[in-house]
């Protein structure tokens, strides 16, 4: 992965998110954590697909509309957003800046940190 790569990947801050969801656009969510992790919160209607099996469940994610990943921090969302691409995947994925923390500490405190 060179930095040009990494630099290029669109982010969305989770105060962004938030806005564009409450003025009804037409966004998915996929969260690519741990069932464990999403046990402890997570974002409301989002498709969870842990990170190990983004590639296998490809088909489950609607390429014809505009989809956020997320995890924890920004690290894995990242990494499953260039397996995907790398993969043929042809919609528009962008990362969640921050992951589901910038979630809790941005939109949402009674999401709990872990």
């Amino acid at each position: 992965m060179n930095q040009a790569t990494t630099q290029q990947m669109p982010e969305i801050s989770a105060t962004e998110l938030k806005q564009r969801l409450d003025n009804g656009d037409d966004i998915q969510i996929v969260d690519v954590r741990e069932a464990d992790e999403v046990a402890i919160g997570a974002i409301p209607n989002s498709i969870h697909i842990p990170l190990a099996q983004v590639i296998n469940r490809m088909s489950e994610i609607d390429p014809a509309r505009e989809t956020v990943v997320h995890c924890k921090m920004g690290g894995r969302s990242a990494r499953a957003i260039q397996a995907l691409k790398q993969s043929g995947f042809t919609g528009n994925l962008l990362n969640l800046k921050g992951g589901i923390i910038a979630w809790s500490n941005e939109v949402d405190p009674s999401v709990p940190k872990y």
